[in-house]
């Protein structure tokens, strides 16, 4: 997954979950947020921002000519500083170029066929879905930006759209079809997962409950560039 056109910048503020003030090269620009979940730990005042530049934003639309990508977040211990991914929308396409690539069957011994993305099921929508095994299979992605002492955590923010593709995915189960959920965690430097019972219990039990009825679960790190990152490492995943 790969951005072209990255610039430096530093977060000013927030005014809505859609945009940022960001000074760049001293001048203060309106940028759009890749990201609509909280990011109260990263977008903090003062932070360094990496954007992707759009030199013909008139020309495509758009109302802004920077989107922020990734942030660095400044911490106590080991990797105190650490370059986060927050493009909430990169997750996706990180996951199928990693299936692509073998990441898949080295995890679960499958080799994947016929992989298509945003494949509708039941009242879901489904990020990709495949056929491994002679099986047809689904899979969700989310994207993981919440981090604390080491522990990445999912969601920052409730999710009842979250809840409700667990229990797609626990439909789709018993009715034959293998069913993961991958935690793309965008950052390096964690020691293992966990869902965020504080944040949203509901999400956290019902994935409790979708993983004690057959669906997978796998986390993974992610290396992360400037212009881009890619799935890295398997990370533990505990429900407690």
């Amino acid at each position: 997954m790969r951005y072209s056109q990255i610039v430096h910048g530093i977060f000013l503020e927030r005014p809505n979950r859609f945009l940022a003030k960001v000074e760049i090269k001293g001048q203060i620009h309106t940028s759009h947020v890749k990201n609509t979940g909280r990011c109260r730990e990263l977008l903090v005042p003062g932070a360094e921002v990496l954007l992707e530049y759009y030199p013909d934003a008139k020309a495509l639309g758009r109302k802004t000519e920077y989107s922020v990508t990734a942030v660095y977040k400044e911490r106590e211990g080991y990797l105190s500083r650490v370059l986060i991914n927050m493009d909430s929308q990169a997750p996706n396409q990180a996951a199928k170029e990693w299936i692509e690539s073998g990441g898949f069957y080295t995890a679960t011994g499958l080799s994947v066929e016929k992989l298509e993305r945003e494949v509708t099921y039941g009242q879901s929508r489904f990020d990709l879905a495949f056929e491994a095994g002679g099986k047809p299979g689904f899979m969700e992605v989310k994207g993981v930006t919440l981090e604390e002492k080491g522990i990445a955590m999912f969601p920052d923010a409730p999710t009842e759209r979250g809840v409700k593709h667990l229990q797609e995915l626990m439909d789709a189960g018993k009715h034959g079809f293998l069913t993961y959920l991958l935690f793309v965690i965008q950052m390096k430097g964690v020691k293992s997962f966990r869902p965020n019972w504080d944040t949203h219990p509901a999400f956290a039990k019902t994935l409790k409950e979708a993983s004690d009825s057959g669906l997978k679960v796998l986390a993974y790190d992610c290396i992360v560039r400037e212009d881009g990152f890619a799935l890295h490492e398997k990370v533990p995943v505990n429900y407690e």
